[in-house]
């Protein structure tokens, strides 16, 4: 892992008039709804009005009133409204127009058409123990037609249509229940992928800060740590810790204010990176930075950390129109065998950065000097 900033996940706009239109009807699941179930109590009455089945042309008109209603419920908010309003319609229409038309009409599959909406729009109605309900209102209306047909399955409807009208009955219900199948099955699986990426970027946006640093971006001490042990594990390739300090930060930050001091480790951030490409950088904490320097022996560290120190302090920060000067402290250390653990080569080279604190800062220590 280079200690180059992480490239972001890249989030698409979702493209395509497929995705487009199907973001629109889960968001106007319940308006889309209503306005379908209007359109097809529309048609029914238009076939009902040429077969001359009067008193179910006035409950189709009746229920298109419903549907115009509960649109405008929609607007407001009222959802929940909607949703009895729905099951109760389509029931109570299922009912009425078996009685009038008898079971060899189909028209019970609108029971079966609203399946689907009391489970999709029920999940997003009712949490928790509450969903219970979704339950109890499938049972009633799988129990709706059973009594339905118990009830006119042996006797003769009080009308005989003809059966070109029957069969355009059948296909419609059987369309009716098919395309709700089909379209909230749809919905609810796109929903759940939507939910599923949204929730894996949410956790790589997690694992990503508990490993980084907010403000530079930069590895913390769990990200770095397990680094270093992996260098220490390998023992094929030589490497340093740099332990660097910023000199008189507080200072800084009296100054110029917190901002002022974040602008200065933003800016040392961006040189440490341009003077050591290809190595690990830790904000240890605070103003304190710890850099694993694969590949480096002690000479050619010591030359790098010693052009980094100058380079910082050349390069002041600027700051609305200020020049905030500032100079590091660095502590040295090559890794050894006699290193177990991580922490124990960082705390040599912090060792090495405090001493040289004691003796005048803006300094590179590279040996134990006491």
């Amino acid at each position: 892992m280079s200690n180059a900033t992480p490239a972001k996940p890249v989030v698409k706009k979702s493209g395509g008039l497929v995705n487009k239109t199907l973001h629109f009807l889960v968001h106007n699941g319940f308006s889309f709804t209503v306005s379908v179930m209007c359109l097809v109590h529309s048609i029914l009455l238009a076939i009902f009005l040429f077969a001359g089945v009067m008193p179910l042309v006035q409950i189709n008109a009746f229920s298109v009133l419903v549907y115009i209603f509960a649109f405008f419920l929609c607007k407001f908010g009222y959802i929940r409204a909607v949703y009895f309003s729905i099951i109760l319609e389509v029931t109570f229409y299922t009912i009425i127009s078996t009685y009038y038309v008898g079971l060899r009409c189909g028209t019970y599959c609108f029971l079966f058409s609203i399946v689907p909406i009391i489970i999709y729009f029920g999940a997003f109605l009712y949490k928790g123990a509450k969903r219970w309900s979704i339950v109890l209102m499938l049972v009633l209306n799988f129990a709706t037609f059973i009594a339905l047909y118990i009830r006119y399955a042996p006797i003769e409807p009080v009308y005989d249509v003809a059966p070109v009208t029957r069969l355009i009955l059948v296909c419609v219900s059987a369309f009716a229940m098919v395309f709700s199948t089909i379209f909230y099955n749809t919905i609810y699986i796109y929903t759940a992928e939507r939910e599923m990426g949204d929730l894996e970027k949410r956790n790589q946006q997690l694992s990503s800060d508990a490993h980084e640093d907010a403000l530079t971006n930069l590895l913390n001490r769990r990200g770095f740590l397990p680094l270093v042990q992996t260098m220490m594990d390998d023992h094929t390739q030589d490497f340093c810790i740099a332990f660097c300090d910023l000199d008189n930060f507080k200072r800084v930050n009296d100054t110029y204010g917190h901002e002022g001091g974040d602008e200065v480790l933003k800016h040392v951030t961006s040189l440490i990176r341009k003077e050591l490409p290809g190595c690990d950088i830790c904000r240890w904490g605070g103003e304190e930075f710890v850099i694993l320097m694969r590949g480096y022996n002690m000479i050619t560290a010591k030359e790098k950390m010693e052009d980094l120190r100058k380079h910082i302090e050349s390069n002041p920060t600027i700051f609305f129109n200020k020049r905030i000067p500032i100079t590091s402290t660095i502590g040295l250390e090559e890794y050894k065998a006699a290193f177990n653990e991580p922490e124990e080569i960082i705390k040599v080279a912090d060792a090495r950065m405090y001493y040289g604190k004691q003796h005048g800062r803006n300094i590179l220590i590279f040996e134990d000097l006491d």
